[in-house]
């Protein structure tokens, strides 16, 4: 039986047992698709990766994990009666200690802002806002989706301000990057009942909508207004993002069951990574754009072990 006191005290003797908790509290491979964000933002506005860049990654890393673990503390009531082996059901985490980490991890990504300049700390703000406002308000309502579409823009924009303190050439970024999170946070409401092929087949629709878009890329310098060629790794890129989006997503909207509704989810997520270094490689950053591709494999290989939903 879960969350017995018994349970619980042997998870807190067992220091392996805990870790692996707390890992699955803090999805330890969706933890992979964060980096690319903040990597991103900088490729579209500097081209370029520095210090205050890595201080942007850093206070990426940190929000998200206070994301992940006030989602669990705000759906305990809920988990447990739909997903009693989560952490905090199951007794392996306590609800004190996850909300705790849930505070610990924002103060740490705002003070990590804070030391990138200015700029980055008026990104992080109302980043750490939103995330706070989906978690504890937002997340069960229409506006859920949009918020959490929100979080993800911003995040890319936190690395452009950080970078270069002047965000603004990064929207066109940030725009696709939401985009592509609306529609996995729109499928990923249904993950627990299914039933419905709508939202895996609007998603279909947005990576194969993203995907022809990504190897564009205009000339906005005055007087000109055409595309500019795309490269080989951007069009590489872009096509990795597609397959690891839409494969999934054609199986749950061909067949919306919780198993592969989850699944349509978790390719999405995963699909994080070649969008955020196709958009680095269309900005003219291509070894931005190996690295954040470099942290596929690592998030398929953690989440084999850890499920990112």
């Amino acid at each position: 039986m879960t969350g017995t006191p018994e349970n619980t005290a042997d998870a807190g003797r067992s220091g392996p047992a805990t870790l692996r908790a707390w890992a699955e509290l803090l999805r330890l491979p969706a933890l992979f698709t964060v980096p690319g964000d903040a990597l991103a933002g900088a490729a579209a506005v500097a081209g370029r990766v520095d210090s205050r860049t890595l201080l942007a990654v850093g206070s990426s890393l940190c929000l998200y994990e206070a994301g992940m673990a006030l989602n669990d503390w705000a759906d305990r009531a809920e988990d447990a009666r739909e997903r009693p082996h989560r952490p905090l059901p199951s007794g392996r985490v306590r609800p004190a200690a996850a909300l705790t980490a849930a505070c610990a991890f924002t103060a740490a990504g705002l003070g990590l802002a804070s030391r990138a300049g200015r700029p980055a700390l008026a990104v992080a703000a109302p980043l750490a806002a939103t995330v706070w406002a989906y978690d504890l308000a937002l997340k069960h309502t229409p506006a859920g989706p949009v918020a959490m579409a929100a979080a993800r823009g911003l995040d890319l924009l936190l690395g452009a301000a950080a970078t270069s303190g002047r965000p603004r050439a990064a929207l066109p970024s940030a725009a696709l990057l939401s985009a592509h999170t609306l529609a996995v946070t729109a499928v990923s409401r249904r993950e627990t009942t299914g039933g419905s092929a709508a939202a895996p087949l609007a998603a279909l629709a947005t990576t194969a909508t993203l995907t022809g878009l990504l190897p564009r890329r205009w000339d906005t310098r005055p007087g000109r207004r055409t595309p500019t060629p795309a490269t080989a790794l951007t069009t590489a890129l872009a096509t990795a993002y597609a397959l690891t989006s839409a494969r999934p997503c054609l199986h749950a909207a061909l067949n919306p069951s919780p198993p592969l509704v989850q699944r349509a989810v978790g390719g999405g997520v995963r699909a994080m990574i070649p969008l955020q270094a196709a958009l680095s490689a269309r900005a003219g950053a291509p070894v931005t754009a190996l690295v954040t591709a470099a942290l596929a494999p690592l998030a398929r290989r953690f989440a084999r072990k850890v499920s990112v939903t």
